[in-house]
């Protein structure tokens, strides 16, 4: 099936050749050049994918990116000309699952989609029993769900495969970089900044205190460590549990 891509941009120039070499890949591309626009376009074709100007005349990027997030998960690539790591930061804080710095090259638009693609899947590789919990926090593995005190929790895929990364080593010391190869994927293996925002999300969702956390701990200078204290229903096949890493 092809896949439909929805360019919000205002630069002609740069529609008009990210589109040509997007369709020459396969991509179906609608354009809009406001932010109205643009999130008509979204609530209408339901695209796979959004490239998102952070500078648009009638609408600022980050407020697309914010309402889109209220009610989908559709993976977002923001295209911004500044490089500023607040900037970045702030994409990643609202939603967004990757940053593309203008002046950018078609071989690295065309493989940050294919990246962002593949990482917003469902996890398919999946261990026998399905279901584990932590107190009162159930994962569901096969039907991808996560639960607290039996109250179903809205997790993107990015943040659902990030929680499984670290549930895979529960109670260990989980790096940085086994993090980022884990959910992202070999590229961003240095890309530290990315943590900080789908962390803080997570806890957030979870209802975790970063102060005294009961699940997500950090530890400085290192990484992270998930800490449950309570673990019920665990079969053999956790020990086995498999990082979604994607390939």
């Amino acid at each position: 099936m092809t896949q439909k891509v929805l360019l919000i941009d205002d630069d002609t120039s740069i529609c008009h050749l990210v589109c040509l070499h997007l369709n020459k890949l396969g991509y179906k591309v609608m354009e809009a050049s406001r932010g109205i626009e643009g999130l008509q376009l979204w609530s209408e074709i339901q695209p796979d994918l959004i490239l998102l100007d952070i500078m648009i005349p009638d609408m600022s990027g980050w407020a697309i990116c914010q309402k889109v997030r209220e009610f989908s998960n559709i993976p977002i690539i923001m295209l911004t000309a500044r490089d500023e790591d607040i900037d970045k930061a702030r994409g990643l804080d609202l939603g967004a699952d990757d940053y593309l710095t203008k002046p950018f090259s078609f071989i690295e638009l065309e493989a940050r989609i294919r990246a962002v693609l593949r990482r917003t899947q469902p996890v398919t590789s999946q261990p026998k029993g399905g279901i584990y919990c932590f107190a009162d926090l159930q994962i569901d593995t096969i039907a991808h769900t996560v639960k607290r005190a039996g109250k179903l929790l809205k997790l993107t895929p990015i943040e659902f495969k990030l929680l499984l990364v670290l549930v895979a080593k529960a109670g260990q010391l989980v790096s940085h970089n086994h993090l980022l190869v884990g959910v992202w994927g070999s590229d961003y293996a240095n890309e530290v900044a990315y943590l900080k925002p789908y962390i803080s999300r997570l806890r957030q969702k979870l209802g975790d205190d970063r102060d005294a956390p009961q699940f997500i701990e950090t530890v400085y200078g290192f990484g992270y460590r998930f800490c449950g204290d309570t673990v019920q229903g665990r079969s053999r096949d956790f020990e086995h549990l498999s990082p979604p890493v994607i390939s």
